[in-house]
């Protein structure tokens, strides 16, 4: 079984980056799951459609990678044998991207979801297909024991997924149908009628397609432009950078005026040119986005903004009481940048939950 090998040991090596890369050993946040290809609806539909793919490979802990691969090895040892190493891959690849696929009609934007099991219900069910198509070769209470157990088995599945919170059933659902339809495509077999074979495989193929272009077609709007949340994302990331080197810039006016004895004018005129355009360049930037208001970004873009803003002012006003040996001006300027806070700027809250 080279190919449930393969992917046994593909899994880990994703789990293992993903540790280095911030994940927990119990939970991982959601960020490093988006960024090493979790399906998330404004992302995957926003041309990141490898999503789909990637999400099979990524796992929310160590339990969770654990079960799943436990399941992997031991659906996987009959299936491959059953269907070979060929088949198999198509069957556990489009399982995969049926279920998360599914998923994204289910969720919408409203979680980020991984994991192997939607695949794993795709060769749940192609079992299941397997021992339907040999029950004559089968003792009548071994083939109930197997079928009508792992019917039960996947039911139950099903059902701790409707009253688990944080269990992705649309993969589960998804997987399962699309595993079924691509066992009966793949069917190699003997069918209890093996002159029916070539129309089972026709009938399935076209379910196929009418359930992928269903799929399709339900798909929700995404709520917000991800390449725009990205873009504001890095914006924001970049003006801190920004921010923290004017302050030292600040500094090193100041201090240059003491050891060069410059006048106040001189030192207004670093300013302005040397604080006051730089931050009114990033308040010209941050206001060029126009984020969808349900982007995550969008509140703390609007602090950002407000704040660049606010920095910008007070400097432009310490640089003009400078020029005019305005120390009262001066000090309220000072104070004004001294209170300056991301935080502090107001901004109503976002509607509904917190």
């Amino acid at each position: 079984m080279p190919v449930t090998w393969a992917l046994l040991i593909a899994n880990l090596a994703v789990f293992a980056a993903t540790l280095l890369a911030g994940a927990g050993w119990w939970h991982t946040a959601n960020a490093v799951q988006l960024d090493w290809g979790a399906n998330f609806g404004p992302a995957t539909q926003d041309g990141e459609w490898w999503r789909l793919g990637t999400a099979m490979f990524l796992h929310f802990g160590l339990v969770h990678l654990a079960v799943n691969l436990v399941t992997l090895a031991e659906l996987g040892r009959y299936v491959e044998r059953i269907l070979g190493s060929a088949r198999f891959v198509l069957l556990y690849g489009g399982s995969g991207v049926g279920g998360n696929l599914l998923s994204l009609v289910m969720q919408g934007s409203q979680g980020v979801s991984g994991g192997a099991s939607g695949a794993l219900f795709g060769l749940c069910a192609a079992l299941l297909v397997a021992v339907w198509f040999e029950r004559r070769t089968l003792e009548r209470s071994e083939f109930r024991w197997l079928f009508l157990g792992g019917l039960a088995v996947t039911a139950g599945n099903i059902a701790l997924g409707l009253l688990i919170v944080g269990i992705d059933n649309g993969a589960h659902l998804g997987g399962f149908v699309c595993g079924l339809l691509l066992s009966l495509v793949l069917a190699h077999g003997t069918p209890p009628l093996p002159h029916a074979l070539g129309r089972i495989r026709l009938a399935a193929s076209a379910l196929l397609g009418i359930w992928i272009a269903a799929l399709i077609l339900a798909l929700p709007e995404a709520r917000y432009d991800w390449s725009d949340e990205l873009a504001a994302r890095d914006a924001i990331r970049q003006f801190a950078s920004t921010d923290s080197e004017l302050a030292e810039r600040w500094n090193a006016i100041l201090q240059l005026g003491d050891r060069q004895g410059l006048s106040f004018a001189e030192m207004a005129n670093r300013i302005e040119t040397e604080v006051v355009l730089r931050y009114e360049e990033s308040f010209e930037h941050l206001a060029a986005f126009d984020l969808d208001p349900r982007a995550p970004s969008v509140f703390l873009l609007g602090r950002v903004r407000r704040y660049a803003q606010l920095r910008g002012t007070a400097s432009h006003e310490f640089a003009d009481a400078m020029r005019t040996g305005d120390t009262q001006g001066m000090r309220r300027a000072f104070e004004k940048l001294e209170g300056a806070s991301v935080l502090q700027t107001e901004h109503p809250r976002p509607p509904g939950k917190k």
